[in-house]
């Protein structure tokens, strides 16, 4: 039965080795443009993980020349104010040397006090910066610490210990930054 409106439409069924052969072939297109994007995968993957490794080697470099560079820092002010330092001693030396003097006596004590207050300031700033003087009439003699200059036998007190100071030795943190020089019972 032919109806006008529809044309007859001869459809031939394709013999199965053709079908079979054109299904094969999408399979093996598809299995290749699967390894192929598994591949395009690994690939990034790999570059992903050459560029996080890079990246991660940067920041530690950063890290580590940040914490170098704040390090160098501080043991070139370490040594800043140690150099500092030595160039102060002589001048608390002068006060040490002057307040021992004959003459000291005759300043008027208004004069003296404001002298020894001068003299005690800076004391105090250099042991705000870690730097502390030592050496005291009574301690034992200690030959990491202290200079003897001279042993004496007839002073009172303890066999080597300290009777007198010369020059008082300063030292920041356990660093002797100059040695004390004393006068030592034998």
């Amino acid at each position: 039965m032919t109806d006008d409106s529809t044309p007859e439409v001869d459809f031939e069924p394709l013999p199965d080795r053709q079908a079979g052969e054109d299904e094969l072939g999408d399979a093996v297109a598809f299995k290749a443009k699967v390894k192929k994007i598994r591949d395009e995968l690994e690939k990034a993957k790999k570059e992903r993980q050459e560029y996080l490794d890079g990246w991660q080697r940067c920041k530690a470099d950063s890290i580590n020349t940040r914490k170098e560079a704040l390090s160098s820092a501080e043991r070139s002010g370490d040594r800043k104010l140690e150099q500092f330092v030595e160039e102060l001693i002589p001048v608390l030396d002068g006060f040490h040397l002057a307040a021992g003097s004959p003459s000291w006596e005759e300043i008027g004590a208004e004069w003296k006090s404001g002298v020894e207050q001068i003299h005690n300031h800076m004391l105090d700033v250099l042991e705000r910066h870690g730097v502390k003087r030592f050496g005291k009439i009574g301690e034992a003699f200690d030959p990491g610490m202290h200079e003897a200059i001279q042993e004496v036998s007839d002073a009172p007190g303890e066999s080597h210990s300290i009777v007198r100071i010369l020059r008082y030795g300063y030292k920041k943190g356990e660093r002797i930054l100059r040695p004390a020089q004393v006068v030592v019972k034998v």
